[in-house]
């Protein structure tokens, strides 16, 4: 396995005890934490006159994935955590230190199994979470109706125009050739609604919204009035309608990189969602830390009485990295912090406290 690494038989063994043992602590996790979603949300879903079993069903598989990539980090600390104090327990630890190998040599095949489980979250979450969290983000925006199909389709957006406000059911496409469908357009004259105009369809043409189908709603008599083809909303361009409501979960990291840059292009400030980008990449690698930072827990005797303690210490770093990082993507979003220290700070400033741990205790 090369100077770095014990010999290939050790490496397997360990990185195998690592990964069994992490993923068998996310199957739990996701069992817990699905039953007791579904105790809050299954109520919600069968109040929708059709719904049944296949749709509670249909939660589950677009809430589960959710779940997999929220708790996937306190898995691999729990696994780390496992694993070490059950090799430190069987003496096997002080084995491999009677043979040569250093702390970090120990340690080498976690960190390398922890990348990969890195590089698999991050492609789950570009390929699977993004679409199941836009999807159920969806429905449960038409309060679990029909479900709304995929492919960058946005429902429910409002747009303020001076005094009007602008609803459109659905935004398909992007820039000119958005199409918005069921649309109203609420005139208000000194703060009072006045009438509404909706339209089946409304297409962006020469700097206003053509409205196909459209019919007038007076307030004031209480007439309805067939309009025809119209021209309405001079001047409300596409972006406001298909970047209103940018969520950056619901996208992966190619799309939401482009929604940055169409912000950009519209003159809208975009540091909240550059950290939620580079975010999508550090997060994984939360999973090459855990080893690190667990690894308090597999050095020192484990007669000495303090095993558990330091067990303790390792789950408390771990913790701690996870608080720093939701604070520091907080921060980012607000803008107080830089969208790149934002999403990489507390990898790096944990990776130098766990290195610093590690060489002060052991090394």
């Amino acid at each position: 396995m090369g100077a770095f690494f014990p010999s290939r038989t050790v490496s397997f063994y360990m990185a195998r005890m690592f990964l069994t043992r992490s993923f068998a602590v996310l199957a739990g996790l996701v069992l817990i934490l699905m039953t007791l979603d579904l105790l809050g949300e299954s109520g919600k879903i069968l109040a929708h006159p059709g719904n049944g079993e296949a749709e509670v069903w249909t939660y589950v598989g677009l809430r589960v994935p959710q779940i997999i990539a929220t708790f996937l980090k306190f898995a691999v600390l729990l696994g780390t955590l496992i694993t070490l104090v059950t090799l430190n327990q069987n003496s096997e630890v002080i084995s491999l230190k009677a043979s040569g190998l250093s702390a970090h040599q120990i340690l080498a095949p976690l960190v390398l199994a922890g990348l990969g489980v890195a590089a698999v979250s991050l492609a789950f979450n570009e390929r699977i979470v993004a679409r199941a969290s836009a999807t159920l983000k969806a429905w449960q925006k038409v309060e679990y109706g029909p479900l709304p199909r995929a492919g960058g389709v946005q429902s429910n957006l409002w747009v303020r125009n001076g005094e009007d406000l602008i609803r459109a059911g659905t935004a398909v496409g992007r820039g000119p050739d958005t199409v918005l469908r069921d649309v109203a357009i609420y005139d208000r004259i000194d703060n009072r609604l006045a009438h509404v105009i909706e339209a089946r369809e409304a297409r962006f043409v020469d700097g206003a919204w053509q409205l196909t189908g459209a019919r007038r709603f007076d307030a004031g008599t209480g007439t309805r009035t067939e309009l025809g083809t119209i021209v309405a909303a001079r001047g409300v361009t596409p972006d406001r309608f298909t970047l209103a409501n940018v969520d950056p979960d619901g996208l992966t990291f190619a799309e939401l990189s482009r929604a940055i840059d169409d912000l950009k292009a519209a003159g809208r400030p975009t540091r909240a969602l550059e950290a939620s980008l580079w975010h999508k990449l550090s997060a994984p690698l939360s999973s090459v830390l855990m080893p690190l930072l667990g690894a308090v827990a597999g050095f020192g005797l484990a007669r000495s009485g303090r095993l558990f303690v330091r067990a303790v210490i390792g789950m408390a770093l771990g913790f701690a990295y996870f608080v720093a990082d939701n604070f520091a993507l907080a921060m980012g979003n607000l803008g107080a912090y830089p969208p790149l220290l934002a999403a990489w700070a507390p990898f790096l400033l944990f990776l130098l406290i766990g290195e610093t741990v590690l060489v002060r205790t052991e090394e």
